[in-house]
């Protein structure tokens, strides 16, 4: 099963906090509501986008918010949530499980907003059902890591095209960039451009060491087609002529299953493709321009004791 929308931890929150009128440790309720949905040991591991903090402890911590706004709960004191004289009142007198216009009412911020019409088809009734139900109970956390996401998957397109239009002594250089941004190389004097005619399949070499004894071969191909094994057997035996043992085979393209196969086989070869070196160039802010924003989040960690 996926992680449940945060809509689906109100409930379960508030009961398990129902039956502990004195309260509990986050902890203790982020546990006992996982249990309470099924989430079973590897779905409590499944880290948000930004790898700051378990998917279902975030949205568990989201529903919580939502009862505290509506007056049912407090956080009384450092990680730990307790009902309100409300909240219990209310956990009392409403059965179990909570009507879903119930938990719409206590959750959503926005009361304005309404689902889409649903058309006289069931499948597709269905279907739109489940895409507005994942708008509508997306945490801002949940939303904030999609948008991250398309704006990711866009740029990644939009490099890989200003990419296929540049010249192939271009991309040599590119390549070289994106792995001195990495870490390689002692200074970028020592990353070589070497792509000419009779380079023997070598298009850059980085010194990994100040005096230059151990280096790193590196092949780059601007192509629009798949590479296959051919391309990297020969970029093995570029390699063997020059004893080298390390080599970095990039395109702005993919990689055959059996080109894989190979590099696996031989393992001096570590190959990254199109897609890849567009998340390095991201990640490593070459090629593009990475905006600061300051994202206000909790640090619930800091309030446990």
């Amino acid at each position: 099963m996926s992680i449940p929308t945060y809509d689906k931890f109100v409930d379960p929150i508030l009961r398990f906090l129902g039956g502990h009128p004195e309260g509990a440790p986050t902890p203790v309720v982020y546990e006992a509501v996982a249990n309470a949905l099924g989430i079973d040991e590897n779905e409590r591991l499944v880290l948000l986008p930004s790898k700051t903090q378990p998917i279902y402890k975030n949205r568990a911590g989201w529903a919580h918010d939502r009862l505290k706004r509506a007056g049912l709960s407090s956080s009384p004191k450092r990680g730990y949530w307790k009902l309100t004289d409300n909240g219990i009142e209310y956990a009392q007198s409403h059965p179990t499980p909570l009507a879903d216009d119930e938990i719409r009412r206590l959750t959503v911020v926005d009361p304005n907003i309404r689902l889409p019409p649903v058309s006289e088809n069931a499948d597709y009734e269905s279907a739109a059902q489940r895409d507005a139900d994942t708008v509508l109970w997306a945490t801002p956390d949940d939303q904030l890591e999609e948008a991250l996401s398309e704006l990711k998957l866009w740029t990644a397109e939009e490099l890989l095209e200003a990419i296929g239009r540049a010249s192939p002594e271009f991309f040599e250089k590119l390549v070289l960039d994106v792995l001195h941004a990495m870490g390689y190389g002692a200074s970028r004097d020592a990353l070589q451009h070497v792509g000419r005619s009779g380079d023997g399949g070598i298009d850059g070499i980085i010194s990994l060491d100040r005096l230059g004894l151990e280096k790193v071969f590196i092949q780059a191909k601007r192509w629009q087609n798949h590479v296959g094994p051919e391309s990297v057997q020969a970029f093995c035996g570029a390699l063997d002529a020059r004893r080298a043992n390390k080599g970095v085979f990039i395109t702005s393209s993919s990689f055959t299953s059996s080109a894989r196969e190979f590099a696996g086989r031989v393992e001096k070869i570590r190959l990254i493709d199109g897609g890849e070196l567009a998340e390095l160039m991201m990640e490593f802010g070459v090629g593009v321009s990475l905006k600061p924003v300051k994202v206000p989040s909790i640090d619930r960690d800091y309030f446990e004791e």
